[in-house]
């Protein structure tokens, strides 16, 4: 393959501290000696890039050198200034750490300013060759990544595994890329999702203060997606009304046409970070709302449920919005955690309340607690309420840390579980959103059984 910059392939950067063997690493994936590799800090100078590929993926992989770490090089400013260049266009980033060493403060910095970029990590522990890094691996899930793969760049040692995960991670990653900005100054994707008829146009066009969407009693009249910015208090809102989503059975019979614009919708989705799931409040919930819902919380969106046509509900006694609530809770009782809005989009009722949730959900679902804080958490809460697994051994949670976010991710280490009882992990779960304040959002938990070799050395 031939040398040079391919603007078409994605950008894999290697970043960490100084000799943790990023040229070690680059040079085995690329199969070349351009970089070069010596015990003294601050060796790679420039920006070293080089085609790559593994199982038919392509892609350039970027050495960024001295780009972190103190140096007595008279060029290292410039040096940094190229780096910073070549880390904010990462489709990827790996980050690489010494396992012999153990997870150091400088590794903890880097980690922090790698999370403000916002795109795919995977952590990579190298030189677990050696006895001295054997079972040091699971210390490092604090700095919130995951996956974390264990390497030896110099013999080949979990290379395949590691070039396994970025070729995984990067497809998502091609579809328009997005300069990193701070999080603060993110465009929120937010899709108006629903039945037909149900007014997610009317919602989109009160929202925009126009009439911006066709409107029509005719069920399919909205086939496209159509997206619209929207600045609400210094916040950028990219508001995307859908089509009706009907039942599989409804949609083959509605023709192509339809079918296409499900199809467009459920892609919508699945690139939100806030679905608006808007219901008719004179109907109620009904089987294709969850049904929806459904296909929402699985994609890792947070969720809102909009109850529409509210003006309807006028004069129907104080406890009627008591009673509704608790049956929408009960149709769609996996989103007990999504906040539930009485709207009527023909009024303006309670529109601006939509925009100000979508807003806090936003932030909820970007949230990161600290491994500190989170085992603290952790031990208080087993400690009255200790974990059960689906065979009901004795479980215990011996270290957490949070590896993600959008939506926040959770990883457990535990003595014996594979996973927890359901309801223990719902339990969990819920404990979470009321201590950190996870509004909206769901929340993955994955747990992990602790080998034996890590318990040796945390011992």
């Amino acid at each position: 393959m031939a040398e040079g910059r391919d603007a078409g392939l994605a950008s894999v950067v290697l970043v960490g501290r100084p000799n943790v063997g990023k040229s070690t690493l680059f040079n085995r994936v690329t199969g070349t000696r351009r970089a070069i590799v010596a015990p003294m800090p601050g060796t790679t100078r420039d920006v070293m890039e080089q085609p790559a590929s593994w199982e038919g993926a392509s892609f350039r992989l970027v050495d960024t050198g001295g780009l972190f770490g103190a140096s007595e090089d008279p060029l290292h400013d410039l040096v940094v200034q190229h780096g910073h260049r070549a880390l904010e266009s990462a489709d990827l980033v790996v980050l690489v750490v010494d396992g012999r060493e153990g997870l150091v403060s400088a590794d903890e910095e880097i980690a922090k300013a790698v999370h403000r970029l916002g795109v795919p990590v995977i952590l990579a522990v190298n030189k677990t060759d050696d006895k001295r890094a054997r079972g040091r691996a699971m210390e490092f899930y604090q700095l919130g990544f995951d996956p974390v793969i264990e390497i030896a760049a110099e013999h080949g040692q979990g290379v395949g595994d590691l070039l396994q995960e970025v070729v995984r991670a990067l497809p998502a990653r091609r579809e328009g890329r997005v300069t990193p900005v701070p999080d603060a100054a993110k465009e929120v994707s937010v899709a108006i999702v629903g039945r037909p008829n149900v007014g997610k146009s009317s919602l989109v066009n009160r929202l925009l203060h126009e009439e911006r969407v066709m409107v029509s009693d005719v069920p399919g009249t909205t086939r496209d997606a159509i997206d619209v910015l929207i600045r609400w208090h210094k916040r950028g809102f990219r508001i995307v009304d859908t089509a009706g989503i009907r039942r599989p059975g409804r949609v083959a019979g509605g023709g192509q046409v339809e079918a296409v614009s499900v199809v467009v919708a459920r892609r919508a989705i699945e690139r939100a970070d806030v679905v608006v799931l808007v219901i008719d409040s004179v109907e109620g919930a009904t089987d294709q709302d969850a049904a929806i819902a459904g296909d929402a919380e699985r994609a890792g969106c947070s969720v809102i449920v909009a109850a529409n046509k509210w003006d309807l509900q006028k004069g129907k006694g104080p406890d009627f919005s008591k009673t509704f609530d608790e049956e929408l809770r009960r149709k769609l009782k996996f989103l007990d955690w999504a906040p539930v809005l009485h709207i009527s989009a023909s009024t303006g009722e309670r529109t601006p309340k939509l925009l100000e949730t979508i807003d806090r959900v936003a932030e909820s679902r970007r949230l990161r607690i600290g491994t500190g804080e989170l085992n603290r958490f952790i031990e208080a809460v087993t400690a009255v309420h200790p974990p059960t697994s689906p065979g009901k051994r004795e479980v215990r949670i011996l270290y957490a840390a949070q590896t993600g976010i959008e939506p926040p991710t959770f990883v457990f280490f535990t003595n014996v579980a594979a996973e927890f009882h359901f309801s223990y992990e719902r339990f969990l779960a819920n404990r979470l959103r009321e201590a950190f304040g996870f509004v909206g959002t769901p929340l993955r938990l994955h747990v992990r059984k602790r080998t034996r070799q890590a318990a040796k050395s945390k011992g």
